[in-house]
């Protein structure tokens, strides 16, 4: 399977960051998991982090919790729910309220496995949170990355490998409903789209890039709170013998986000065991999909069609 560049690095840790201070970062997700230990690992750094979650109490204890750790920078609770535009549209009003500029923004929330649900708009629940939330937030929000020359960082995931591909014929399964085959395609949506939105910045000549990860099989609530039936008992025993914990995971986000030894349109994670922990370091793509502009193309004009927008760059 190839890679996407050869960054020069066998193993990134974030012992590498230098001093983040006044340097803002906003991660959805961030109120636990590898997005609470992103959050930490970038303010130890003493950045600035924007706590984007869709449970108040959860979002404000996360801040509590990084407020009392080590770093100097400030910290934020961002109320949002990737699964309701009108909620994504108030976060980024919010987010305007308390910055000018964003380093970076880090596609950290997502579900995994779900039965059969719909968003508030009506898509279904994983591609439409997964992919299609951060696609409009990013889209909101992507003049305030630009005037840091920041960064957007899609977080996919090893599931985006095959038999994950794209189903553009029925990309909602609104005929045959799989909670794997659609978190494979949400998964795999975030890498492609991580990947033509380099070839946008590329051709418009910006200064912002995309830089896509992965966290490995990280032990995080995701496997807890989607995952239905003998999945959620399969993953309730590969957490405790297999996984690894969240703050590794992280390591990729934090890299992606703040690392300068980070290329834009680069793919970053662990590299062992099929990508599901050790080293961090340039991950392997799988499949034709991820890389194919046909592909790419084709994303974005259906996430522009299904929103409603247009997102030229």
């Amino acid at each position: 399977m190839p890679k996407l560049f050869d960054s020069g690095f066998e193993d990134w840790s974030p012992s590498r960051l230098g001093d983040l201070a006044g340097k803002t970062y906003f991660i959805t997700g961030a109120n636990s998991g590898v997005g609470f230990e992103a959050a930490r690992l970038l303010r130890m750094a003493n950045a600035n982090i924007l706590v984007g979650a869709r449970n108040e109490g959860r979002g404000r204890g996360a801040v509590a919790r990084l407020e009392g750790g080590t770093g100097s920078g400030t910290v934020e609770f961002i109320k949002i729910d990737l699964a309701d535009m009108s909620s994504i549209r108030d976060a980024a009003t919010a987010v305007r309220d308390v910055t000018d500029g964003l380093d970076a923004i880090v596609n950290n929330a997502g579900i995994m496995q779900t039965p059969e649900q719909k968003t508030a708009d009506g898509f279904e629940m994983q591609f439409g949170t997964n992919h299609l939330g951060h696609f409009y937030m990013n889209h909101l929000l992507f003049d305030l990355v630009e005037a840091r020359n920041g960064r957007i960082v899609p977080v996919s995931s090893i599931a985006h490998k095959p038999p994950a591909k794209m189903y553009f014929d029925d990309i909602m399964f609104t005929n045959n409903y799989s909670p794997s085959q659609a978190y494979g395609q949400s998964k795999l949506s975030n890498l492609v789209y991580g990947i033509e939105l380099q070839r946008r910045l590329d051709a418009a000549g910006s200064n912002v890039a995309s830089i896509t990860c992965h966290p490995g099989y990280s032990a995080t609530n995701l496997q807890s709170t989607g995952p239905t039936g003998v999945w959620k008992s399969v993953y309730k025993f590969t957490n405790a013998v297999l996984a690894q914990p969240a703050e590794r995971g992280s390591e990729p986000l934090v890299l992606a986000a703040a690392g300068t030894e980070a290329r834009a349109g680069g793919y970053y994670g662990p590299v062992g065991f099929g990508g599901a922990r050790g080293k961090i370091s340039d991950s392997d793509v799988a499949g034709n999909f991820a890389t194919d502009p046909v592909v790419g193309a084709e994303l974005w004009k259906v996430s522009e069609e299904l929103l409603g927008i247009s997102w030229d760059i």
